[in-house]
Parts: C-alpha cells; sequence; structure tokens
C-alpha cells in the first residue's frame, strides 16, 4: 500500500471539508433529460488497461498506431486468433483479477465519445477487501477509496473531468445493501438465516478469510490494533457493531424479510434501519416506508456518496441490489443525495436503481422512492432480445395482456386504461449485461448461435431507436459471444459475460494478449450512425411510441400486429415514434436471409394523402433516400423495404 496516498484518505468522514470540496466550484451541469443519453455500461477491470494499440483513435482521433514495443498489444483477428487459448486456464483467468484499469478507461474517451456515447456507467471503483479476488467492484471495505488495482482517487477525478471535457457524463455503480466480506463470524464458519437470530462474531478481519482478529466493536479499536488501511472496514464510523444486521446468509432470496436482512453471500449486510416487519409490511410499501427509522449506518453511506459528487463531480449513480434493501431506506438515500446535487448545480442528478422482482414491484419502488429510473428488470431485456430472435411477439396494444416487449411500456396494467403514456425517462434498456439475475445459463445476446449474430443490429436499433434510456454493455459494440458452453454445471456462469477488451488472459472469443477496440467493426459503425441519428431527431429520444400493424398485400383487412407462427416470427416489427407533428417510422426484419416488403400503418392525422416519406436510416446504405407515397391503405399506410436482419427509419 501507497502510504503516501493512503495519508490522503480520510479514515473518518468527520475528517471530510465538504465546503472545501464545493465551494468557488463550478460543477458540470444534470442533462435536460436523461433519455436523450445513450449509456455504456463497463466492467473496470474488463475494459482496458492502456495498453492496446491500433484499431482505434485517441480523443481528437488521431491513430494510437501499434509499434514495436513489448507493452502493446495487437489488435484482435477473428481467423488468426478466435479459439487460441486453452479453454480451462482461460477460463480460471476469468475468475481472478484481469487488470483493467482507470488510466486505461480514460485512454478510450475517443474510441466511446465517436461510438456515440454519452454517459458512461462505471463499476464499482472502491477499495476491496484486501486480497480478495472482487475484481467486480462489490465487496467494498474503504468507501473513501479507490481500489490500488484501478488506481487512485485523483486518477478518477481526473478521469471525470476528461470525461466531461469529452462531452460525456460518468455515472457511478454503487452500494449501501452491504459492504465486503470484512468481518468473520464466530469460528471463520459460514452462517445462514435463521428465523432472524443474530449470529456471533469473532472480529474484523485484517484481510480475505482471516480469522477475525481485529475487535468488533467501536472505534478506534481497529485503528489501535493495525486495522488501517488493509484491515477492517472504513471510514472509521461504520465500524460499529450497530452497522451490521449479522443474521448470516440469504437463503431465500424471495422470502420476506431475509432477503432483506440476510447477507448477499459473503458480502456483509448492513443493517440501514427500522420498518414494520410483520407477515402484511411486506406488500405495503406506503407502510413501510412511512414507519421507516433509518440508522446511523445509512447516515454515514449518504455522506460517503455526498463525498464523491462533491470529490469527483460524479453525474449520477447506479444503485446496487434495490431490492434487498427497505424502501423507506432507499427514499431516505435518494432525497439526501438528490438535495445535495441540487446545491451544487447538478439539478438532474440521476439515481438509477437495479430493481429485480418484476415490472410492477419496480414502478411502486421508483414511485414510493424517488428513483429517477430503473434497470435489472428481468422482462425487459429477456422480451427485447427474444423478439429480435424470433421467438416472441411484439404485443398487441388492442388487448390488456403485457407479454410482448411493446407491451412493456404501456401502463395499463397500473391504470386499468389502454393509453400510450411511455416510460421513455424511468426504463433502462439493454441486451446484455454483467450478472443476468435469475438466469442459470449465462450468455450474451451472440453467444447461442451464430444466427443471433446476423441479428445484432437489428436488436441495437430496437434498443437504441424505442422508448426508455438506452444502454451499451462493453463488448456488445465489439459482437462479444461470452456463452458458458459447459453442460450441467452453471458455477461461474457469469464469468462468461465479463470477457476482457484488452485481451489480457482473458480476451473475448476464447482469445489472450489481444485487444478488441476496433472502430472499424461494423457494429460498432452501426451504433456511431444511430446514435448520431437519435442525437438529431428528438422523436427518436423523446418521441410517444405506438406498434403499428403490418400487411404483406396493403389491403385493409389484412392489416395485423405480428405475431407468432408456428412458435416463430421471422417477419417486419415496424413501431412509430411521435414528437409534436413528427412521425418517425422504424422497422426491424427478424428474418435473417430475405428482404421483406411490407405495408405499415402510419398515423393519419400526420400524413395526409398525397404526402411522401423519406427513408433517412437503413442498413442498406443505397436505400437512403428513397421517398414513399403514403396510401390511405387502413386510414394511411407506408410500403417500406427492410433488409435481411435490417433496420430502417423514415420520416
Amino acid at each position: 500500500m501507497n502510504t503516501t496516498l493512503s495519508s490522503r484518505v480520510e479514515k473518518r468522514l468527520r475528517d471530510i471539508d465538504f465546503r472545501f470540496l464545493v465551494d468557488n466550484r463550478k460543477f458540470h451541469p444534470s442533462p435536460a433529460s436523461w433519455a436523450d443519453e445513450v449509456l455504456y455500461f463497463l466492467f473496470l477491470d474488463r475494459f482496458s488497461d492502456g495498453r492496446e494499440q491500433g484499431g482505434f483513435g485517441d480523443i481528437d482521433g488521431n491513430p494510437v498506431d501499434a509499434d514495436t514495443g513489448a507493452e502493446a498489444t495487437p489488435l484482435f483477428n477473428l481467423q488468426a486468433d478466435s479459439g487460441s487459448a486453452d479453454r480451462d486456464s482461460w477460463f480460471e483467468a476469468g475468475k481472478r483479477w484481469c487488470g483493467g484499469t482507470i488510466a486505461g478507461m480514460k485512454s478510450k474517451l475517443g474510441y466511446l465519445s465517436r461510438l456515440g456515447i454519452s454517459a458512461i456507467w462505471v463499476s464499482p471503483v472502491f477499495r476491496q477487501v484486501t486480497g480478495s479476488s472482487d475484481y467486480h467492484g462489490y465487496g467494498i471495505q474503504n468507501f473513501l477509496d479507490v481500489d490500488p488495482h484501478f488506481g487512485t482517487r485523483e486518477e478518477l477525478r481526473d478521469f471525470v473531468k476528461a470525461a466531461h471535457d469529452a462531452g460525456i457524463r460518468v455515472i457511478l455503480d454503487i452500494i449501501i445493501n452491504h459492504a465486503g466480506d470484512v468481518f468473520a463470524y464466530q469460528g471463520n464458519e459460514r452462517y445462514f438465516y435463521y428465523e432472524g437470530f443474530q449470529w456471533p462474531v469473532n472480529g474484523y478481519r485484517l484481510s480475505s478469510g482471516e480469522q477475525g482478529s481485529l475487535p468488533f466493536s467501536g472505534p478506534p479499536a481497529s485503528f489501535e490494533k493495525g486495522g488501517w488501511p488493509d484491515g477492517s472496514v472504513w471510514p472509521e464510523e461504520l465500524q460499529h457493531p450497530d452497522t451490521w444486521t449479522r443474521k448470516g446468509e440469504i437463503r431465500g432470496w424471495d422470502t420476506f424479510p431475509e432477503f432483506l436482512d440476510g447477507d448477499f453471500c459473503t458480502l456483509k449486510d448492513i443493517n440501514l434501519g427500522e420498518a414494520p416487519r410483520d407477515t402484511e409490511a411486506k406488500e405495503d410499501i406506503e407502510r413501510r416506508v412511512g414507519g421507516f427509522v433509518p440508522s446511523q449506518a445509512l447516515r454515514h453511506l449518504t455522506d460517503i456518496y455526498r463525498f464523491w459528487i462533491a470529490y469527483a463531480d460524479i453525474d449520477g449513480y447506479r444503485l446496487d441490489t434495490v431490492k434487498h434493501m427497505e424502501p423507506g431506506a432507499v427514499r431516505f438515500f435518494v432525497t439526501g443525495i438528490h438535495e445535495f446535487a441540487e446545491s451544487v448545480g447538478k439539478d438532474n442528478f440521476a439515481v438509477i436503481g437495479e430493481i429485480t422482482g418484476g415490472r410492477a414491484y419496480a414502478e411502486t419502488i421508483l414511485s414510493a422512492t424517488g428513483l429517477n429510473a430503473a434497470l435489472g428488470i428481468d422482462d425487459i431485456p429477456d422480451k427485447l432480445e427474444f423478439l429480435v430472435k424470433g421467438m416472441r411477439g411484439p404485443g398487441n396494444p388492442e388487448t390488456a395482456d403485457q407479454e410482448g416487449y411493446f407491451d412493456l411500456f404501456r401502463n395499463s396494467v397500473l391504470d386499468n386504461r389502454r393509453s400510450h403514456q411511455w416510460y421513455t425517462r424511468q426504463i433502462v434498456t439493454m441486451l446484455d449485461d454483467h450478472d443476468q439475475v435469475g438466469v442459470q445459463h449465462k450468455f450474451r445476446f451472440c453467444g447461442d448461435s451464430e444466427r443471433s449474430s446476423l441479428l445484432l443490429k437489428p436488436a441495437l436499433a430496437l434498443n437504441l431507436a424505442s422508448a426508455g434510456i438506452p444502454c451499451i454493455y462493453y463488448g456488445t459494440e465489439q459482437a462479444f459471444n461470452g456463452a458458458d458452453k459447459r453442460r450441467d454445471d452453471d458455477s461461474w456462469s457469469d464469468v462468461f459475460l465479463r470477457e476482457c477488451m484488452f485481451g489480457g488472459n482473458f480476451g473475448s472469443y476464447q482469445s489472450t494478449g489481444r485487444h478488441f477496440f476496433n472502430e472499424r467493426h461494423e457494429v460498432y459503425r452501426f451504433i456511431s450512425e444511430l446514435s448520431e441519428l437519435r442525437r438529431r431527431h428528438i422523436a427518436l429520444r423523446r418521441g410517444r411510441q405506438y406498434l403499428r400493424q403490418v400487411s404483406e398485400s396493403g389491403l385493409d383487412w389484412e392489416f395485423s400486429y405480428p405475431g407468432l407462427v408456428n412458435g416463430e416470427l421471422h417477419w417486419v416489427i415496424a413501431w412509430s415514434r411521435i414528437f409534436d407533428k413528427d412521425e418517425y417510422l422504424c422497422a426491424i426484419n427478424t428474418d435473417t436471409e430475405r428482404e421483406l416488403c411490407v405495408w405499415a400503418v402510419v398515423d393519419g392525422t400526420i400524413h395526409r394523402s398525397p404526402c411522401m416519406m423519406e427513408c433517412i436510416f437503413s442498413t442498406d446504405a443505397r436505400q437512403i433516400g428513397e421517398t414513399a407515397p403514403v396510401s390511405t391503405a387502413k386510414g394511411a399506410a407506408l410500403r417500406i423495404r427492410v433488409p435481411a436482419a435490417g433496420f430502417v427509419v423514415y420520416r
């Protein structure tokens, strides 16, 4: 541990001078609407180590050319490098720290800017339990410091400044539900939740797996016994025994109140406060929020994340494991963060909650807590992915069913009417992610078949041009195909979702020593072009959304919403985005072999015959600029041509 760096990191919250951090300083402003942004989620340990050369440019677009230096990592070649690593050793490497850094991430700001990214969501950067393999960042030992594997606090602050200069905001992934495995239960054994019992504790750990030889008592005991900086938990205020629920590991992940009070595997659950816990309270969110009493630990955590806004000029937080926290705790935290952010000029600071447990529950929690948006909702990525792969229908707005992707954004379930009010600003949509909560056998979009790789562009088009705040998971722009090909063993399955962009010992496509920052990759270029189109046309970001009926013949009685035929859907899915008096007709083709020509309904009050609509985007560049007349079929309809596994936009 660098002692010079250690001396600069506050041991206690009371040592932080907030006025010094805030006064006479101009903070980066929030966006007018997060619906305008394109997010990019990267796993810091797996993104960049800064040694890559060739295939990409610096912040000004100048090529970072390959040279003969021993430290240079060359660009991946699909034919030569795919499958070149020994699978067993490659897989084992993926379970450990791989070497991504903040400096490496900073060196790719040009790559991300040209991709069309306007906000980077970074996995947790905070210091992990010493000696642990918690490369993912969710096992925090010091909430006020950056893990040395990644760099320093100063490097994080400099990265955020450079991102802002490049027109990119920064969202940090944060945790208040738990800390790392910072203490040992009695006998250094695993304990499990049982009827709310509070289990005895050996003491705080000096390092990962250590028996717990530091006193489990209030400060300054850990400091006096050598706990700083590698052992115990920091800041010092969190060392009070009442910080922890101490009820052992969760086994009933949906059992109330076990899923609130138990440890998240070996990660230690933090006591955020008290709320009603009788049987009826589970469904009575309003009562639980109204009766919530915050703990001192929650107050400390709120101050900790105020600090990171003040110190590093952070633009938003992604709040982990919201399901496992009392809604009242989330509300207390979100209110405190929003008020502090507004006090420094960030009037639209985003707190985005990872809310598993279904969409209805997510909407309830959003309303009750003041979270800005939700992600991690189990049915959204599933329905998006498998609609494009032809295994799900898109939905039907003429029914009350909520079975298809486009049904998910109608709030008829909540207000009992078939309306077109959309959650454009409240839902983050994405294809791949780092967890795939609730899925046993995990794979990226392209990981299950070669056909899926062909459908990646229409999937991304649906993500970027339909309602919601779109998010790209790192590597998707390079068609990463991470998948667990083992049989009858899903342990460590999420490792296959977390391959290294910089190569190292765990590069994608079962490779090593080759990086993937290829700005000429066709998927990278597709996202870049579509992000620019989205930026230029507000309707594609904020417009109302309508799934459209289509017809092969154009005869009035043959228009319908697409549905499965013999369990498959290889057809055109069309939808409109309408903003003010402008309509944009978007369509994807889920057939990978046939170009399809169909009639699609448009708004007859906007398009009165005779009028024309122009193709302003297509995966077949020759189509751009073509015009087509709006006919009177089905009131108003446009005949469109959609390339195989393609995407078009008409205006």
